[in-house]
């Protein structure tokens, strides 16, 4: 699916007149030859990023338009996975877990030694993290643009699964998809996860992810809860719930 170079911290992920749909920073639907994943360095604080992304993109040596997600993970970390008409390419890390409990209340390990809740401000900036899950599913099909939408939720579905069995939480609090078709082939109306796409995409998120988690820490512990993460936020809070 996907042509990939890494230089200078940029993955360009080009496929000529691909449609592209990016939950990042100035997401939504386009057309095009490229899409970017985009390591920000430490202590890295976001300005304009427009300029920010051009500067960076143009250094790297690449000229196509295209969406692009930013991360704190370097691109060495960066994983493809493929299976059947579908390719995914991921970076991964945790250090920004966003947990969910099930009951609502926060778990003793998710509280820092002194017995606080370890939730920081929940609006955080990328720079202020070195964390994020970033994934670019791609299929050889041309999906209609309610399945290129599903698309998304089946990726993000597939790794929530997967991070919740290495770290215990869902996902990050920046993670971000981008997915992408074909125009040209074989058209498809559905993409959920019992078609081909949709089982292919699941298998291919949970194998990059994890093995991008694997390289990510290879020389050092993955956080298991909020409390051992550098930043990380805990949904703690319940809501009004009534029948219609």
């Amino acid at each position: 699916m996907f042509e990939t170079t890494c230089r200078e911290g940029v993955c360009r992920l080009g496929r000529p007149g691909t449609r592209w749909l990016s939950t990042g920073y100035a997401g939504g639907e386009s057309h095009g030859s490229a899409a970017y994943n985009v390591t920000v360095p430490d202590g890295w604080s976001k300005t304009d990023l427009d300029a920010y992304i051009d500067r960076r993109v143009t250094a790297a040596g690449f000229d196509d338009a295209g969406p692009v997600l930013l991360t704190g993970v370097a691109q060495q970390h960066a994983r493809r996975a493929r299976f059947g008409p579908v390719e995914v390419v991921a970076t991964a890390g945790v250090s920004n877990p966003a947990a969910l409990p099930m009951d609502g209340s926060v778990d003793e390990c998710d509280r820092d030694r002194d017995g606080s809740e370890q939730v920081s401000d929940a609006d955080h900036e990328l720079g202020d993290t070195v964390g994020t899950v970033n994934i670019v599913v791609g299929t050889t099909r041309s999906l209609e643009p309610g399945a290129l939408s599903n698309l998304v939720a089946v990726a993000a579905e597939a790794k929530a699964a997967t991070l919740l069995s290495r770290c215990r939480a869902p996902g990050t609090t920046s993670d971000a998809i981008i997915a992408a078709c074909d125009p040209d082939g074989e058209s498809v109306t559905f993409s959920g996860s019992a078609t081909t796409v949709g089982h292919a995409a699941r298998i291919c998120v949970r194998d990059a992810v994890a093995a991008s988690l694997d390289s990510r820490y290879e020389y050092e512990t993955m956080p298991q809860r909020v409390a051992e993460a550098p930043y990380g936020v805990v949904a703690d809070d319940s809501a009004t719930v009534s029948k219609i």
